[in-house]
């Protein structure tokens, strides 16, 4: 027999009624808050109110430590349910100032934070992550708040998701940033393991950076897109084509935006210059490349 963990969501759940009546199982649970709906496809429901059973996985161990924070409950609860499902640990927290203290002083795998939160936003939780951490942060943000979407990538986020989002769509993102921070494609053959340009030196086995023999704080993405650009060097790389190296097949419904700010920054930490770039050089109308 399978085992189950039952979860009580705090919030108002309504059922589709659309159910198989001889098994008596609703087709699928409705989640609704101020964001939107959220479909719990597979889900079974208990018959009261307020509580669910979702089949789970058990797992030898648990995988990576991921911190999720939101002052919303209920969004915090269905992300975490969805991850620990995933068999992650989760670090969950609905006060961004005791997540701030826990930040500060535990090291995770990676961090899921939404932007707007009273007393200490995400983007505070951000910017004292990147000052210790290099592991990937998503940001979660409302519709509209493109600013906050390019603010956040400016201060080392690594992806960020829409609110309403799909729970798992948000785990698939999750997976692909821990992918590309514990490893980045073992499959490359040795020669191409280190690359060397100008007193860059970039290990792709050992996920290390260094400038003049100074070490670079990358994150996983900024890591990845300085790997694409090394991989290729003297090719111009479009962005349509980092974005499909760095996010695989899963995003370009984003905006330019994106690809600019994490390459803005890369040239920051490198202390390169947008008019007289020693190392990245924007090719109008086509992309970026490093000189050969």
């Amino acid at each position: 027999m399978q085992n189950h963990v039952i979860y009580r969501i705090c919030f108002c759940l309504q059922v589709n009624r659309s159910a198989d009546l001889r098994f008596g199982l609703p087709a699928c649970l409705r989640i609704q808050n101020r964001w939107g709906a959220v479909y719990l496809p597979g889900a079974v429901f208990c018959g009261k109110m307020g509580k669910m059973i979702l089949t789970r996985r058990k797992e030898a161990e648990m995988k990576e430590k991921i911190l999720v924070v939101d002052d919303e409950k209920e969004i915090t609860d269905l992300v975490a349910l969805y991850l620990e499902n995933e068999g992650f640990q989760v670090c969950r927290f609905y006060d961004s100032r005791k997540a701030l203290e826990y930040a500060r002083r535990e090291e995770m795998d990676l961090a899921v934070l939404d932007i707007m939160m009273p007393e200490v936003d995400g983007l505070q939780l951000c910017r004292s992550i990147r000052q210790k951490y290099t592991y990937p942060i998503i940001m979660l943000t409302a519709k509209g708040t493109e600013i906050d979407k390019i603010n956040g990538l400016t201060l080392g986020a690594d992806d960020y998701v829409t609110k309403p989002f799909l729970p798992l769509e948000l785990v698939a993102r999750v997976k692909a940033q821990l992918r590309r921070y514990k490893t980045y494609d073992g499959s490359r053959e040795q020669q191409e393991e280190v690359f060397f340009h100008k007193g860059l030196v970039l290990n792709l086995n050992t996920h290390e950076c260094t400038l003049n023999e100074k070490p670079l704080a990358l994150t996983p993405t900024e890591f990845t897109i300085l790997a694409v650009l090394c991989r290729k060097k003297g090719s111009v790389v479009s962005a349509e084509e980092l974005f499909h190296e760095v996010w695989k097949d899963e995003y370009y419904q984003k905006n330019n935006n994106t690809i600019s700010v994490h390459i803005r920054r890369l040239r920051e930490k490198m202390g390169d210059s947008f008019e007289k770039p020693k190392y990245i050089k924007t090719v109008w109308g086509c992309g970026y490349k490093i000189e050969g």
